[in-house]
């Protein structure tokens, strides 16, 4: 019984959720790169040129999603075996988390002999590029288990990831006693364990059922009080000085949240074999209210007890006229490629993540230029992951409910989104007292709502056959557009803006030009983002709204 139990959806979601909160390592380069580039005897430029590499390696996942689709697409061939499956994703991303993270601890504590900076850029490279494995195998097996509720998995993945940096912060903080390159040893090791654990359990089910809203509502509950719980220790540990027994409190507190999911898969998969029982039964001719006890399916009764635990195979049945036919629509790679549609969602992400990271990226500067104190940064730091996590998580499930209620095309949403995350740029920019916090408000929620939309649009516009390889392929718009706004703009005009020995810049003239130009960015993908809405806007009512109606 439970080894059928452990064949559902319903725990996938959750052995998906368990390793998205371990894998968003590359959120945390903040807490280790003083140590690395201490010990490296790096210069900020030399540091700044390993942490492209990070970005570089965390969003651009082509190859994650090409071996996605070789594995899970060809599943039904025999040749393929046990190989057939998300695991091996999984499997891919463990072997470079571990190999990229401990390489670079064994450089740090001298165990191996200090590297070029080429091959400590190679290790970071692998190191993040890791999390693009985990994530795509977690956000398309996703998309696969709850098709009809695209914007809300990817969402709940999506925001468990941007929650996952802070979850590794509080980390640290209890277990590391303050010591960043232990925590590199961690970052090897715990995301490592975690998936190779969990990695078996999660699976593509391709079914449907009409209580899934609901169960996906609870997983969204979970994680907005895990993101208000990080927010109130994040907020504490930056006005109180907490003893070593708070902070083990307070984690194991965290620790008890994150395994709550699995209560709400438990009660997911009662309910499901509950309902089964009964229309097996009556199915069988039984009326329910007035059935004698005996003439209940027993144990002893093999074939019966098998149906019970087979209702995901049933749900799959009853959808595979609906899956079917979405399947014959999918286009691969090169087949979106020569889209425009494809272009339009690239150059609006070109736009909307590359300047969100960028911001990200420089948002500490942007604080001292300002005069924020050192306390007042880290705390934008921190809380810039949980409004990341909000914008994932709630552009996600806020487009859900538009689309099945009025059939408003996705990309509106993107174009709100870039249209706020203008807005966040322009407050930056203007220097006013506490612009920071607003700003880093709007920015945080709009960069993390791209992050949801962006794969969804993907699976709804060319299918979920190719999506990992193809959404992985425009989210390069993300460190390409973070390249150019961070170094050839930021960078370059903070340089010609500095003075002294120091090269520092202080007053609002370090920044302002260069945020005033990435709204007039964030302002043509609005522009852009429209476009692909008027090109979508009757596919969504005459396709993907009768698929979502039909199921």
């Amino acid at each position: 019984m439970e080894r059928e139990m452990l064949k559902t959806k319903w725990i996938a979601t959750v052995a998906s959720i368990w390793i998205q909160c371990s894998c968003g390592a590359s959120y945390t380069f903040g807490i280790y790169s003083s140590i690395l580039k201490s010990s490296q005897n790096y210069d900020q430029s030399t540091l700044d040129t390993v942490s492209v590499f990070k970005d570089i390696g965390a969003n651009a996942g082509v190859i994650s999603g090409l071996l996605y689709s070789a594995v899970t697409l060809q599943r039904n061939r025999r040749w393929l075996g046990i190989f057939g499956s998300p695991w091996v994703v999984h499997a891919a991303g463990a072997i470079q988390c571990f190999f990229g993270y401990f390489l670079m601890w064994a450089c740090v504590v001298g165990l191996i002999p200090r590297p070029p900076v080429a091959v400590m850029c190679l290790f970071m490279w692998v190191a993040a590029h890791a999390q693009t494995f985990f994530n795509t195998a977690n956000v398309v097996s996703g998309v696969h288990n709850f098709a009809d509720y695209g914007g809300t998995i990817v969402g709940i993945m999506k925001g468990f990831l941007g929650l996952s940096g802070a979850i590794l912060i509080q980390f640290y903080n209890t277990v590391c006693k303050g010591d960043p390159s232990t925590f590199i040893l961690l970052l090897a090791v715990t995301p490592t364990l975690i998936s190779l654990l969990l990695m078996t359990l999660v699976r593509n089910y391709d079914t449907s059922s009409k209580d899934d809203k609901k169960h996906l509502n609870a997983f969204s509950a979970v994680a907005l009080t895990i993101a208000a719980y990080l927010t109130i220790n994040i907020i504490f540990e930056n006005i109180f000085i907490l003893p070593l027994w708070i902070r083990l409190v307070t984690f194991l507190v965290l620790l008890l949240l994150v395994g709550s999911p699995l209560a709400i898969a438990t009660r997911a998969l009662r309910e499901s074999s509950d309902r089964y029982a009964q229309a097996l039964l009556e199915e069988r001719g039984y009326k329910p209210n007035t059935m004698m006890s005996s003439e209940l399916p027993t144990e002893e009764d093999p074939n019966d007890y098998r149906a019970l635990l087979s209702n995901e195979d049933l749900e799959a049945k009853a959808t595979s006229d609906h899956r079917s036919s979405s399947d014959e629509e999918d286009l691969n790679l090169l087949q979106a490629v020569s889209t425009g549609n494809f272009w339009l969602l690239f150059i609006a992400m070109f736009c909307g993540l590359g300047s969100g990271l960028a911001t990200i990226n420089n948002i500490s500067q942007v604080g001292q230029s300002l005069g924020y104190t050192a306390i007042s940064r880290n705390s934008l730091v921190s809380l810039l992951s949980i409004w990341n996590f909000l914008g994932r998580f709630g552009a996600g499930f806020i487009s859900d409910i538009f689309l099945h209620r009025g059939g408003w095309a996705r990309p509106l949403f993107v174009a709100i989104t870039l249209a706020t995350l203008a807005i966040g740029h322009i407050v930056i920019a203007s220097g006013f007292p506490y612009n920071l916090y607003l700003g880093s408000v709007l920015v945080g929620i709009s960069y993390g709502s791209q992050w949801s939309l962006m794969p969804t649009i993907t699976s709804e516009i060319f299918g979920v056959g190719h999506m990992g390889t193809i959404f992985n392929t425009i989210a390069i718009a993300s460190p390409l557009g973070s390249y150019i706004f961070s170094v050839r703009v930021i960078g370059y005009i903070y340089d010609k803006a500095a003075s002294g020995e120091d090269n520092l810049c202080y007053g609002t003239r370090c920044f302002m030009l260069s945020f005033l130009i990435m709204a007039s960015v964030a302002f043509f993908g609005v522009l852009v983002a429209l476009v692909l809405f008027f090109r979508t806007r009757r596919f969504y009512q005459a396709v993907v709204l009768r698929r979502v109606h039909h199921s």
